[in-house]
């Protein structure tokens, strides 16, 4: 039997999925344990955390060596929990006698800086760290509308929209699924609420695209791509987000509603849609080998695309560790197939030569 770890920052971290994998799991050959970071003893080598027992379906404490093979669902906070369980992955990511499923992304802006010299950097919006207010006026001056964007973000949390009007500026988040909105009447009243937000955390800064549909609903695609039994990448589903009227996230966390893509392109020009196919096919085909020779291999790719009013397409978003929500919600028959994927995957690896999944580890911690 294959010893195949869940990883997670608390163990009430989506249960319900990791719940699914391990009731599949003896089917494939494989024990399923679930601990975090933290509760591994580095003299020892062991983990106190739980093992599930196929006969009952349920977890019982126990305490077990490291597992050969580890899927990381660590999604870390700014708490002190999670800044102690970073190193401790940066540790396991290491060893030669472990191996993960996927090692994972850079942040935002390293990860641009990679794409944006390959054959897919027409896709990508203008992106640059906001260093400072003054670089962030200087852009808001330039584009009249710019977002921010934390470089270590996820579900859309801590996302601005800056607009500069003649005198005045709007800034708008959304928070709890609903839109705050804010008028600062000078550039000094801007200044005084954007230097403790971008000194806090880093943040980066792109041009605010027009990435709504005719009822001012941002929406995006969400593409979920994974490696099948034989190593090979596979698309699993598509789907569109929508958002609040007026917001600017499609974030299912924000509120989003779903709708499967082939629904929504049903609505399209013949012609339109099948240069939105071609254009999504090339994104598609290139993305995984171009992050895979950049950085470590990867086990699943979450892409997040905007369409823009003028037709241009853009990659949003990349995600090494996707939620599933949008391709369960548009294809809810593919539950077995998703639950099985890490499983079989796992299997595939079990039998590879390992040790070149081992080099540069360390550019996969930050996300």
């Amino acid at each position: 039997m294959i010893a195949f770890g869940l990883m997670t920052v608390s163990m009430e971290s989506e249960q319900s999925y990791l719940n699914d994998i391990a009731n599949l799991a003896e089917s494939c050959g494989v024990e399923c344990y679930r601990f975090i970071p933290t509760n591994i003893n580095p003299l020892t080598l062991k983990v106190k955390g739980k093992k599930f027992i196929s006969q009952t379906k349920s977890w019982v404490d126990n305490e077990f060596p490291i597992p050969a093979i580890v899927y990381d669902r660590c999604f870390y906070g700014d708490d002190d929990h999670s800044k102690q369980c970073i190193p401790i992955v940066s540790w396991l990511k290491a060893r030669p006698d472990i191996t993960f499923l996927g090692y994972g992304l850079p942040n935002k802006l390293e990860l641009y800086e990679v794409l944006n010299s390959t054959v897919l950097s027409a896709y990508l919006p203008m992106t640059q760290a906001a260093c400072n207010p003054a670089n962030v006026l200087n852009e808001l001056t330039a584009n009249k509308r710019i977002v921010l964007k934390p470089i270590n973000g996820s579900q859309g949390n801590g996302i601005y929209y800056l607009k500069k009007n003649n005198k005045s500026f709007h800034v708008k988040t959304e928070k709890h699924k609903n839109i705050i909105s804010r008028i600062f009447p000078n550039e000094t009243k801007l200044i005084k609420w954007l230097q403790p937000l971008i000194s806090k955390r880093p943040y980066l800064l792109q041009p605010y695209l027009e990435l709504s549909n005719e009822e001012l609903q941002p929406f995006d695609l969400r593409i979920l791509l994974q490696k099948k039994m034989d190593g090979n990448w596979g698309e699993m589903g598509r789907g569109i987000r929508t958002g609040s009227t007026g917001g600017i996230l499609s974030n299912l966390s924000a509120g989003g509603s779903i709708l499967p893509y082939s629904d929504w392109s049903s609505s399209l020009l013949p012609s339109k849609k099948e240069y939105l196919n071609q254009e999504l096919e090339y994104i598609l085909s290139n993305l995984p080998p171009i992050l895979e020779n950049a950085f470590l291999p990867l086990f699943e790719i979450g892409i997040d695309i905007g369409i823009a009013k003028n037709g241009s397409i853009w990659i949003l978003d990349i995600n090494s560790k996707p939620g599933r929500k949008v391709i369960l919600h548009t294809q809810p028959d593919i539950k077995r197939i998703l639950n099985l994927a890490p499983l079989l995957y796992a299997k595939h690896l079990s039998k590879c030569e390992l040790k070149e999944r081992k080099s540069y580890y360390e550019k996969t911690l930050s996300h």
